[in-house]
């Protein structure tokens, strides 16, 4: 009794009713996103009207074509996003797998370098990672952070010549 009054509840507050959602759904599904990844999107839209509505605007005239744009903007950053990590695997394999040392060669490099990492402060480490793991510019760096550019340039210059030179001091390179 009290769980069927909980969801009567939540559905009155749902910003999407039902045949908003199926067409949100239908929209990411069409889009491309997978089955697995679809009640995330559909949370998403669900919490991009919430979003609004709390900031003050006014609800959107037809919430269903809103909802429908907000999904298939969605898809389109879920295929952005995807590419980026294919992108990010092929490079961490090449990193992984040089051709010139040996299996052990490269586990000892692997190591060191994740010390290495452990050992920077954190807004070095972030940024380093940003810049050499996830691949992002610079300029998304520091819009992301809230920093300037030339405070990322510093950070990474930074980190990188630290870790070059714990490498250096264990001599894996």
């Amino acid at each position: 009794m009290l769980r069927r009054k909980a969801r009567r509840a939540q559905e009155d507050d749902d910003p999407l009713d039902a045949a908003q959602e199926r067409r949100v759904r239908a929209v990411l599904a069409l889009g491309g996103v997978p089955q697995a990844d679809l009640p995330d999107g559909v949370q998403q839209v669900r919490l991009r009207l919430l979003e609004r509505a709390a900031s003050g605007k006014d609800a959107p005239r037809d919430v269903s074509a809103w909802a429908a744009v907000v999904a298939s903007n969605l898809a389109m950053d879920w295929h952005r996003a995807k590419r980026r990590q294919e992108r990010l695997g092929e490079r961490l394999a090449s990193l992984r797998q040089p051709e010139h040392l040996s299996g052990e060669d490269t586990r000892v490099l692997s190591l060191a370098v994740a010390r290495g990492l452990d050992e920077l402060p954190d807004a070095q480490r972030q940024v380093l990672v940003l810049r050499f793991y996830a691949d992002l510019p610079v300029r998304s760096i520091a819009d992301e952070l809230g920093v300037p550019e030339g405070t990322v340039k510093s950070r990474l210059h930074t980190a990188v010549r630290a870790l070059r030179a714990r490498l250096h001091e264990d001599e894996v390179v």
